[in-house]
């Protein structure tokens, strides 16, 4: 028994050690790594601000030089633009792509007006509710951990495979009709249409409820503890829910957006503040993840496994009441 705690005590401590530099590490090492921004203006001196920026901070951007920075920002080609005009470079950016990397920019540009202040134009703003846009980073937390739970209540809970997927599609539903309430129509910290919300929770819901109750399905209780590691332990932490996917350490950011948060996240925002542009993967990435999910609820089994010490010997297994 002594052997038993200490091994347990250990196991905790590694799980620990593990989970500190996962949570820390993207959170310490914030700054930008080939964050997609444009600029505009003649072409030799859009040319020449791109290279000032490459020299100035290396690798740090992809710059790419557009004819019209503001739909290159409302189509989330790229989360701001330097405008070079005949009074001097402004600054166009998209506050609700990411609060973190407006101040970023802006800090970043402040030295091309040349001892005056850079203009900023906030092409895509955040919420008037929610104007450091910590309401929608902080809002996505609970869809995540309700949906996680969801999953392991239908996999506990209900046995019946049929069963399952309805407990499962009824939760979709009725999370993403929930949330975007909660969000848009109470706190007020979402913008856009209630339906297309609603319907991005939703699928969120789906995505990470299903991976958790189909990967228990078929692995039982480690099922359960592999699907929460995978959509929340290290899904919230790559996410980039607060931040960007940019400006966390790579390849980290970017296997984050194929994580359920990561990808929920950018779907909601791209849906409630740029009319749906830039959510092309993000959709796959959900649908394969709630597809996959419900899969693996057919094909799995339909109870909790039991120990080969509970049943008496000779005597013959009964199938586990039914609970539709």
């Amino acid at each position: 028994m002594s052997r038993l705690a200490l091994l347990i005590a250990v196991a905790v401590v590694a799980l620990q050690a593990l989970l500190v530099p996962l949570f820390a590490g993207p959170a310490a090492n914030l700054e930008p790594r080939d964050l997609p921004i444009a600029v505009a203006g003649p072409a030799p001196a859009a040319d020449q601000v791109a290279a000032q920026l490459a020299a100035a901070h290396p690798g740090a951007f992809d710059v790419r030089v557009v004819t019209d920075p503001d739909a290159a920002i409302r189509n989330r080609d790229v989360y701001g633009a330097i405008v070079l005009g005949a009074q001097g470079p402004s600054l166009h950016l998209a506050s609700a792509a990411s609060p973190a990397v407006a101040t970023l920019l802006t800090q970043a540009t402040a030295g091309l007006g040349q001892g005056r202040p850079v203009p900023v134009v906030d092409v895509v703003p955040t919420d008037a509710d929610d104007p450091r846009g910590a309401g929608f980073g902080a809002g996505f937390l609970p869809l995540a951990m309700t949906g996680m739970i969801a999953g392991i209540l239908t996999f506990l809970l209900v046995k019946r495979r049929g069963a399952r997927l309805l407990a499962l599609g009824s939760f979709s539903v009725l999370a993403g009709l929930g949330g975007a309430a909660v969000q848009q129509l109470w706190l007020g910290v979402l913008p856009g249409d209630y339906l297309s919300n609603a319907a991005v929770m939703g699928l969120f819901g789906l995505a990470v409820s299903g991976t958790v109750a189909g990967l228990a399905a078929v692995l039982d209780r480690a099922g359960l503890a592999l699907g929460a590691l995978i959509v929340f332990l290290v899904g919230n932490a790559l996410s980039g829910v607060s931040s960007a996917a940019e400006l966390l350490p790579q390849p980290w950011g970017a296997v984050g957006q194929f994580l359920p948060i990561g990808a929920g996240s950018t779907l909601l925002r791209s849906v409630a503040y740029f009319d749906g542009n830039g959510a092309a993967v993000a959709w796959w990435v959900l649908s394969a993840y709630a597809i996959g999910g419900l899969v693996l609820v057919s094909a799995g089994r339909r109870g909790l496994s039991r120990p080969a010490a509970e049943v008496a010997p000779g005597a013959v297994e009964r199938e586990p009441a039914l609970v539709s």
